[in-house]
């Protein structure tokens, strides 16, 4: 039940559909979360807007991103994000065209007990779903 946000310097307003769906495989693939309730944000962000090194991307003549997903602790390795992290740069990079390396992706590591969706927290899923009844 990841929450993601990309944000992008891509030009083509049909990026949007495209990168949710291999963020969404990639999610899946890497930190093995369920498709069904990973929601992403998609926001296009004018290159003139987006600066690295005091210099907009418009005048370096890059793309750039910034993902950010929030995931339970404890329910990935270390591995498993690193992993993710440069599938995702990749991915990224090649949908998006020439991008520049200062490009991040964030993986927020959020206790159970303070996130959730649906209102009931991942801490109560877990619990309520180890109970015999």
């Amino acid at each position: 039940m990841p929450m993601i946000s990309i944000h992008h310097t891509g030009k083509d307003p049909a990026l949007s559909h495209r990168l949710a769906e291999q963020v969404t495989d990639l999610t899946f693939a890497h930190l093995k979360k369920d498709p069904t309730v990973t929601a992403i944000a998609v926001h296009a962000v004018d290159p003139k807007h987006w600066f690295i090194g005091r210099r907009s991307l418009e005048d370096q003549n890059l793309a750039a991103f910034w993902l950010d997903i929030k995931v339970t602790d404890a329910t990935n390795t270390k591995a498993e994000m690193a992993s993710y992290i440069e599938a995702v740069f990749m991915t990224l990079s090649n949908i998006l065209g020439p991008t520049h390396l200062e490009s991040y992706v964030l993986v927020h590591e959020v206790p159970a007990a303070a996130y959730g969706f649906g209102g009931q927290t991942q801490e109560y899923r877990f619990i309520s779903g180890r109970i015999v009844q």
